[in-house]
C-alpha cells in the first residue's frame, strides 16, 4: 500500500529507507520537492504535500532534527498514516536514541539502524487495526445536538449583543492608537536611478524596543522573583501548549498588520512544528524563542528562491537581438500604468531603450494616460542627447481591439526597430471576470513574455490571496501548454500608504511563491524601490 518510507536528518544523510513491493521509480524527486517547496520555504503548517500521483506526510522531530516522510498514490484513502508516522517516529527515537544523541553527520553515518523488522511490525498493526475499526455509523436525531434545542435556547437577547458591538469597537480603537507610523516617504524631487534600486527601509526602532524592554523588566520587579522566572523553559522540551498562548498573540498581532487570516494560522503551525520537541536553554523564554522563529520564517518567506535581475536579463536578450518583453497584469485601480511609467523611467536611467504596448483598449483615457507618460519620459531624456532618436514610444492601435494581437505586433516592432524593452500594458480585472481572464491567459500564451509581473495594492489583507490564486488558476486553465506560464514575480503598489501594515507582501509571496520584484512608494518617477525582507519583517513584528 505504502509506496516509500524514509527518514533522514536535516542535514539531508538519510538513516533508513524502505520502498513497498513492486516499486521500481526513485523517491528521491518527491523528497527533494518536499525540502524545497516545503520545509525550506517554512509552509511545514500542514503535514500533506502532494508530488504528481503521490501523496506524501511527513514528521519532523526537531529534538533530534529529524525528518520522516511516507508516499502513497494519491487515489488511495489509507486512514492510518497520520498515527502510523507518529508511532514510526517514537519507536525510532526510543530505539536509537543513544546514537541520535551523539552529535555531528560523521556520528550518524557510522551509526548502523536495522530498523525494517520493527518498522513492518508496525506497519502490520497498523493495517490491521483500520480494518478492525471498520466504517463509522450515521447517529439518530434523537442523540444529535439539534434534539435537544429548544426555541427559548434560539432566541438572542438584543442587550447582550449590543454590550459585544461596543467591546469591539473599543478594541478597535486600541489598537489604531497603537500602530505608529514609520516609513521613510522620499522627497518629490527626480534623481538619478542608474543602477540597482534602492531598497524599501523603514526607521530604526530600537528606541521603542529598549522601552519595550524596559516595562518588562519594570514587569518582572514588581511580580518579585517568581513573575521574573515564570515565562523561562528551564532546559525542557518544547510542547504545543507551551506554545499556544504565544502562538495565539502572534497571530492575531500578524492578522492586525494585513496578512490574511488564513496564512498568518498556517506560518503559526509552521512555526509549531518547527520548535515542537526542541529543548531550549534555561535563561530562555517561550516568547522570545517563538517570536525569533517566527520572524526568520518570514525572512525566508520574503526572500526570492531565484534572482530576479532585470538589468542583467535585459542585457542578454540584447546580444541575442530581441526585445526583453514584461506583461503586467492585475485587478481595477491598483497602478498598472503608473508603475509601469516608474519602471519605464529606471530601465532609462540605465541605458535602454523602451517600447510602451498599449494593449488596455477597454478602459477609456488609458491609451491617454500612457501616451502623457511617454510625453513626459522623452522630456527628461530628450531625443537630441540619443542621436535624435526617442528613447521611449509607445505602441497602440485604439480601442476595441484584441489585446493580444497587438501585444504580437508591438514586440515584432520592437524587434525590426532595436527597442531593448517591451512593457506590456494590460486591462485592469477582476479575478472573477472569466472573459478577461480568458483574454489575458490568451495574450500570455500567444506572445510568452520573458516576465509577468502580477500589479497589487499593499493595501489588501485576505482579498490578495484570492486575486492571485484565481489569478494563476486562470493562466494555467486557459494556457496551450502543458507547462503554463504562470506569474513570475509581484509589484506591490502604494507602499507609502500603509504605514507598519506590511502584511500584504507576506500573504502574496507565500501564496505564490514568487518574489516582490519592485515597490511603488508614491507618485513620482523615482518612487520605485526594491524590496528590503529583514526591514519589512522588522517593522511587522514590531508592537
Amino acid at each position: 500500500m505504502l509506496d516509500f518510507f524514509t527518514i533522514f536528518s536535516k542535514g539531508g544523510i538519510v538513516l533508513w529507507c524502505f520502498q513497498g513491493t513492486g516499486v521500481t521509480e526513485s523517491f528521491t524527486g518527491p523528497v527533494n520537492a518536499l525540502i524545497r517547496s516545503v520545509i525550506l520555504q517554512e509552509r511545514s503548517g500542514n503535514n500533506s504535500y502532494s508530488h504528481d500521483a503521490l501523496s506524501l506526510k511527513y514528521k519532523l522531530d526537531n529534538e533530534f532534527e529529524l525528518v520522516f516522510v511516507v508516499g502513497f498514490q494519491k487515489i488511495l484513502t489509507l486512514t492510518y498514516v497520520d498515527k502510523f508516522i507518529d508511532d514510526v517516529q517514537l519507536h525510532f527515537r526510543d530505539r536509537y536514541k543513544n546514537e541520535l544523541e551523539q552529535k555531528g553527520a560523521l556520528a550518524l553515518l557510522n551509526s548502523h539502524f536495522a530498523f525494517e523488522d520493527d518498522f513492518k511490525m508496525l506497519l502490520r498493526e497498523a493495517e490491521e487495526s483500520s480494518k478492525a475499526r471498520g466504517p463509522t455509523s450515521m447517529r439518530s436525531f434523537n442523540a444529535s445536538l439539534k434534539s435537544q434545542k429548544t426555541v427559548k435556547s434560539m432566541i438572542e437577547t438584543k442587550g447582550g449583543d449590543k454590550g459585544k458591538e461596543q467591546g469591539g469597537k473599543k478594541n478597535k480603537n486600541e489598537l489604531h492608537i497603537l500602530i505608529k507610523s514609520c516609513l521613510v516617504v522620499q522627497g518629490m524631487q527626480l534623481s538619478s536611478m542608474k543602477g540597482d534600486l534602492l531598497a524599501v527601509d523603514y526607521e530604526s526602532s530600537e528606541g521603542e524596543e529598549e522601552e519595550e524592554e524596559e516595562e518588562e523588566e519594570d514587569a518582572g520587579a514588581f511580580g518579585g522573583m517568581f513573575g521574573m522566572l515564570k515565562g523561562l523553559v528551564g532546559s525542557k522540551s518544547l510542547s504545543q501548549e507551551d506554545m499556544e498562548p504565544v502562538l495565539d498573540k502572534m497571530r492575531d498581532h500578524l492578522i492586525a498588520k494585513n496578512v490574511a487570516a488564513e496564512i498568518a494560522s498556517q506560518l503559526c503551525d509552521s512555526v509549531a512544528k518547527k520548535l515542537e520537541g526542541k529543548v531550549m536553554g534555561t535563561f530562555t523564554t517561550v516568547a522570545s524563542t517563538v517570536k525569533g522563529a517566527l520572524q526568520d520564517s518570514l525572512v525566508q518567506i520574503l526572500q526570492p528562491k531565484r534572482r530576479v535581475d532585470i538589468l542583467r536579463d535585459v542585457l542578454e536578450a540584447r546580444s541575442q537581438r530581441r526585445p526583453f518583453v514584461i506583461t503586467f497584469c492585475g485587478v481595477n485601480g491598483v497602478g498598472k500604468s503608473t508603475n509601469l511609467a516608474k519602471i519605464s523611467f529606471w530601465l532609462i536611467e540605465n541605458g535602454f531603450t523602451v517600447l510602451i504596448a498599449a494593449c488596455d483598449t477597454f478602459r477609456a483615457g488609458a491609451v491617454e494616460q500612457l501616451r502623457t507618460h511617454q510625453r513626459r519620459l522623452n522630456s527628461l531624456h530628450p531625443p537630441q542627447d540619443h542621436g535624435g532618436r526617442p528613447i521611449v514610444q509607445l505602441y497602440e492601435k485604439g480601442y476595441g481591439k484584441d489585446a493580444a494581437g497587438i501585444a504580437m505586433e508591438a514586440i515584432a516592432y520592437a524587434r525590426n526597430q532595436a527597442f531593448d524593452v517591451v512593457l506590456v500594458d494590460t486591462a485592469g480585472r477582476m479575478q472573477d471576470n472569466t472573459p478577461l481572464m480568458t483574454a489575458l491567459a490568451k495574450l500570455i500564451a500567444v506572445n510568452m513574455p520573458d516576465l509577468v509581473l502580477f500589479v497589487g495594492e499593499a493595501l489588501v489583507g485576505n482579498e490578495a490571496v484570492d486575486q492571485l490564486v484565481k489569478f494563476n488558476q486562470a493562466l494555467a486553465d486557459h494556457s496551450m501548454s502543458d507547462k503554463p506560464r504562470l506569474i513570475d514575480g509581484i509589484v506591490l503598489t502604494k507602499f507609502d500608504t500603509i504605514d507598519d501594515k506590511v502584511g500584504a507582501a507576506i500573504s502574496m509571496t507565500y501564496i505564490t511563491g514568487q518574489p516582490i520584484v519592485f515597490v511603488g512608494t508614491g507618485q513620482t518617477y523615482n518612487d520605485l524601490r526594491s524590496l528590503n525582507a529583514r526591514a519589512v519583517v522588522g517593522a511587522l513584528m514590531k508592537a
